[in-house]
C-alpha cells in the first residue's frame, strides 16, 4: 500500500464528505480532513496547513476561522510557544451538532402535529398526520441512538485524555 497516497485519497473522501455534510467551502472541509488524519496526535500548526494545503494563508485563516465558529475544530497553545495547534473537534462534540438538528427538527414536528390535529379535514391530511406521527417516533430512536453513541465516545475519549 502506498501510504501518502492512500492519505491523500483519504483527504479527498474526507473533503467530499464534509464539503456536502456541512455545506461548507472545499478547502475547509479538506482541513478538517487533514485535522482528522495527520493532527489527532500533537495538533498541526497554521504553517503546516498552509504548506500542506498549498493555499494562501488568508484562505487558510478564512476557513480556519470557519471551523472554530462551527466548533469542528478547536486550538490549544504550549507555554513558551505563541502559535497555535489545531485539532479536530472531539467526536462527541461533532456529534452533538446532530442533536442540535434533531431537537429543531423535533420542535417543527411537535407543532406540526399540533396543527394538523387542529386542522386535517380531509382523508389526506389525516393520512399526513399519521406520517408524521410516525416520523416523530423514528426521530424519537435515532435521538436515543445519538445520546448513547455521543456518551460512549465521550467515556472513551476521557479515558484516553487521561492516558495521555
Amino acid at each position: 500500500m502506498d501510504i501518502q497516497n492512500e492519505k491523500n485519497e483519504l483527504r479527498e473522501m474526507f473533503g467530499d464528505h464534509f464539503e456536502k455534510l456541512y455545506n461548507i467551502p472545499p478547502l475547509a472541509a479538506r482541513i478538517l480532513g487533514v485535522l482528522i488524519i495527520d493532527g489527532c496526535k500533537s495538533g498541526l500548526r497554521f504553517e503546516s496547513l498552509v504548506e500542506t494545503m498549498s493555499a494562501s494563508k488568508s484562505s487558510i485563516s478564512t476557513n480556519l476561522n470557519l471551523l472554530l465558529k462551527m466548533e469542528k475544530i478547536t486550538y490549544f497553545t504550549i507555554c513558551g510557544d505563541r502559535k497555535k495547534y489545531f485539532k479536530a473537534a472531539d467526536l462527541s462534540k461533532r456529534l452533538g451538532s446532530y442533536m442540535q438538528l434533531l431537537a429543531s427538527e423535533m420542535a417543527i414536528i411537535n407543532r406540526m402535529i399540533v396543527y394538523r390535529e387542529h386542522t386535517a379535514s380531509c382523508p389526506e391530511e389525516k393520512c399526513n398526520l399519521e406520517n408524521v406521527k410516525a416520523y416523530k417516533e423514528h426521530v424519537n430512536e435515532v435521538e436515543k441512538i445519538f445520546l448513547n453513541t455521543i456518551q460512549k465516545f465521550q467515556e472513551t475519549e476521557i479515558k484516553n485524555k487521561n492516558n495521555q
